[in-house]
């Protein structure tokens, strides 16, 4: 177990947040974006050697890295192996992202930014929903699932992690050109995130002034949308906030059908929407204080 460095990563992502220069997910990204150039053919296993291809490079990288630092002293070798997981990480830089949305003079075009459906018709409602959707949801992939898999597997299990769910964010759309070629991406996307996605909603559970409706919520509902992971935290966190998320919404021009998640008892305004980005401070102690306990038992 690796609870120190996933402590030691966190604390430099509450205090430093994005670090400068290259991210490592933009250069896997451009990797990606290569690889379909060359390779693309609508076909499973194009899709499936673009998985393994990518998989392996960052695998290798990470575990050349980890061998490296092996070589530097204990006082030198830790910090570069946490600011470097540091990077898997996103509370700070997805509370800011989210938190724009009440601040943008263009709200519209500041939520077209986080989502990936059509936001030209949306009203004010629908922002804040897509908004407190990709809370709850990055909340998952950006933070809890990549923490899960450091405390796992230390820096090599971050940066895989972070290679599965970029590949499906580049190429696991049900689009025309996609389907079959980001099948592999999107199925090993939920799988990875199967458990993270789960503790998720429980933390936002045990967080929530209404536990028992966000319970409820996530137990009843956490199953309703297509995706087997996404629902959960976001039915969680309608149940905390007492409202219904998800529902009908356009992708691609097109009218995707959708279930509501939560009691809907209030409306989805600015007001829930600060108050979801609330918890933040409150996470933050949750976390650590797992990951403190976590470091002192191991």
């Amino acid at each position: 177990m690796y609870f120190e460095l996933a402590l030691a990563a966190y604390l430099v992502d509450m205090c430093v947040g994005e670090l400068p220069g290259k991210h490592p997910v933009v250069l896997l990204g451009a990797f990606i974006e290569a690889f379909e150039r060359r390779f693309y053919r609508d076909r499973v296993l194009a899709g499936a050697f673009l998985v393994i291809s990518a998989l392996v490079l960052t695998l290798a990288i990470s575990l050349a890295v980890v061998v490296l630092c092996g070589y530097l002293p204990r006082g030198l070798s830790f910090p570069v192996l946490a600011v470097l997981a540091s990077t898997g990480l996103a509370m700070n830089m997805l509370h800011a992202a989210v938190a724009g949305i009440l601040t943008a003079d263009q709200p519209r075009q500041a939520i077209s930014l986080l989502v990936s459906r059509d936001t030209e018709a949306m009203g004010e409602t629908e922002i804040h929903k897509a908004a407190l959707e990709t809370w709850a949801e990055n909340l998952s992939d950006g933070v809890i699932a990549p923490l899960f898999y450091l405390v796992l597997f230390g820096l090599p299990g971050i940066a895989v992690y972070k290679t599965i769910n970029t590949l499906d964010s580049m190429v696991a759309y049900k689009t025309e050109r996609y389907f079959y070629f980001g099948k592999v991406a999107a199925r090993l996307d939920d799988v990875a995130n199967f458990i993270p996605a789960r503790i998720t909603a429980l933390l936002i559970v045990l967080l929530a002034e209404d536990r028992q409706s966000a319970w409820r919520s996530a137990l009843c509902d956490g199953n309703k949308l297509e995706s087997p992971n996404a629902g959960y935290p976001i039915a969680a966190l309608a149940g905390a906030l007492g409202v219904g998320l998800a529902g009908d919404a356009y992708y691609h021009g097109k009218l995707k059908h959708k279930p509501t998640l939560g009691p809907a008892l209030k409306p989805v305004n600015r007001t829930t929407l600060a108050q979801a980005l609330r918890m933040k401070p409150y996470l933050d102690v949750a976390i650590l204080g797992f990951l403190v306990i976590g470091a002192w038992l191991s």
